[in-house]
């Protein structure tokens, strides 16, 4: 049995749900991490690696995508935040150009999607739909002009920050800047809204998470975050937000980064933390986080994330806001490490496995699979006026 894991008795039950619905999956780093093996050209990114083999040293391939049941994925074209303005926006087209690659390259295993009804469509023609999200507002650099021209590539979300704030949206990891989105972040809610395009919540500060539901017109979601009351985290939603869903159509998007839903994890990383405050380390640079872990004395101690884990952040999300507001986004290539049973993208069936054996009907996780996100985007279809 491929990772140690036991079958479950739900095993062949969850198989077979994942082959007649598609499990749509918020959010997968694979375009950064190819950028970060083979360099910024795109179609160096793409040529680099086979992803038609097995490949050990990610995540994401092919064949662990068609193991896991994948049908649909929302690509993440992730920009750092130490690059702004021109230099940020740059980076966000190669990204996207990476994704474009990649499905030219695969056509026979991905299809690049635009509407939800098209990301059905490729389901049903045996392909995994391929979506972009961009992460981190800082991409847009202040431009409503980038933002309708990100659209006009594909892009179907957006993060309004990633771990540091931007001009005009707090994140939930960077000290308070405008408490909240100023008037420039409630104007890009509002164009977000206007194209059609999903506001995305994970990475911003509660106070980010609260404003935009007051302004946004169309459903939100939580591309890659999980509940704050099962794991104090910053990257969680607390429940006063959750509870806010059902009225606002939105999706929590429950991620597995073992910080965000193991409370032993948080506990260490907040050591860590601590440890990098004093060295003088920013601990929100994921590039010097890794740095500085490479050498940290406490390394070792992390323990280990469990399946029953995050199978706790889905149950405590069903009984705050309902199974029609709950959805996956495993961020895998996002990190170094996920807990055991969901190491890399095919183990998506473990996770269902493990929700029909905790009592959840097939409709329900049918629902979480990609029901409840599907119907979101179609919400955010049908209200847009990007023609105006």
């Amino acid at each position: 049995m491929r990772s140690g894991v036991v079958k479950s008795p739900g095993s062949d039950r969850a198989r077979r749900l994942l082959a007649s619905t598609p499990l749509v999956d918020g959010h997968n780093d694979l375009p950064w991490a190819l950028r970060e093996k083979w360099g910024p050209a795109p179609r160096a990114a793409v040529a680099g690696t086979d992803l038609s083999v097995e490949q050990p040293d990610l995540h994401t391939d092919l064949v662990k995508l068609r193991r896991g049941g994948v049908g649909a994925q929302f690509w993440s074209v992730y920009v750092p935040c130490q690059l702004t303005g021109h230099s940020a926006v740059t980076a966000v087209l190669e990204q996207i150009e990476i994704v474009h690659g990649l499905a030219a390259r695969y056509p026979d295993d991905l299809r690049l999607a635009y509407t939800a009804d098209q990301a059905e469509s490729a389901f049903a023609d045996g392909r995994v739909a391929s979506l972009l999200g961009a992460e981190g507002g800082h991409c847009i650099a202040e431009s409503l002009g980038v933002l309708r021209a990100l659209h006009r590539l594909g892009v179907r979300y957006m993060t309004l920050t990633h771990n540091d704030n931007t001009q005009w949206a707090d994140s939930a990891t960077d000290e308070p800047q405008v408490g909240g989105l100023s008037d420039f972040g409630r104007e890009v809610v509002a164009e977000m809204n206007r194209l059609g395009m999903l506001v995305d919540l994970s990475h911003v500060a509660a106070t980010t998470m609260r404003d935009a539901l007051d302004v946004s017109t169309a459903p939100v979601i939580f591309s890659h975050s999980s509940c704050r009351t099962v794991t104090e985290h910053p990257r969680n939603v607390p429940d006063d937000v959750l509870k806010r869903l059902p009225d606002n159509g939105g999706v929590l998007m429950v991620t597995f980064v073992p910080r965000f839903i193991s409370p032993a994890i948080a506990e260490w990383d907040d050591r860590l933390a601590a440890a990098m405050e004093q060295a003088g380390e920013k601990h929100a640079d994921l590039a010097a986080r890794e740095r500085f872990c490479d050498t940290w004395e406490g390394r070792h101690d992390q323990p280990q994330a469990t399946l029953s884990e995050v199978v706790a952040h889905f149950e405590h999300a069903r009984d705050v806001v309902g199974v029609d507001h709950i959805g996956v986004g495993g961020d895998y290539d996002g990190c170094a490490v996920f807990p055991a049973g969901l190491e890399n993208v095919g183990t998506y069936p473990a996770l269902f496995a493990a929700l029909l054996d905790a009592g959840w009907s097939e409709d329900d996780c049918a629902k979480v699979a990609g029901r409840n996100v599907l119907r979101a985007l179609r919400w955010a279809e049908r209200v847009a006026s990007p023609n105006e």
